[in-house]
């Protein structure tokens, strides 16, 4: 039987150390589907279509990766998926608490499926989403910080806002 672990998140825009959690992921787990959670309280820079566009392009060399999105609890659509477990990425301690009633109650919700933490590499323990839209946004250079791919949407989606 495949061990397949969900990645959720929002992935506005995928970066670095999402896809450092994918590749090190693979090693545990046979497939993963990465799922962006749509939150329609969250005000986000791109739309699902873009943000799956970006992660299938990020991962187009990988036949055990699939992009997906969902919304509702993450336990439902893990137990829809047949997931066994919920796959996490951790920055620093400040991340712990949040992540750490997250998985108890995902854990109270449904038994079967697991949370398994990854600690974020070294190199991307500074990266998130949110700095890497505003590093762009004022025109920094955030290359390093995302795959080819995003970096490109990024410039074009900050010079169209630059033109409104």
């Amino acid at each position: 039987m495949k061990k397949l672990a969900i990645y959720p998140g929002s992935f506005d825009p995928v970066t670095n150390g999402h896809v450092d959690i994918i590749e090190r992921g693979l090693k545990i787990f046979d497939e993963i589907i990465v799922a962006i959670l749509i939150n329609p309280v969250k005000k986000s820079l791109f739309s699902v279509e873009e943000r799956t566009e970006m992660l299938e392009v990020c991962f187009k060399n990988y036949e055990n990766v699939k992009v997906d999105y969902f919304n509702g609890l993450l336990v439902d659509y893990a137990a829809m998926k047949k997931a066994g477990a919920i796959l996490r990425g951790m920055r620093a301690t400040s991340d712990f608490e949040h992540e750490f009633q997250l998985a108890l109650m995902n854990r109270k919700l449904n038994r079967d499926v697991q949370t398994v933490f990854l600690m974020t590499g070294l190199r991307w323990i500074f990266t998130s989403s949110s700095v890497v839209k505003e590093a762009a946004h004022f025109g920094g250079d955030i290359a390093s910080m995302v795959p080819p791919f995003v970096n490109q949407k990024l410039k074009e989606k900050f010079a169209l806002r630059s033109s409104e």
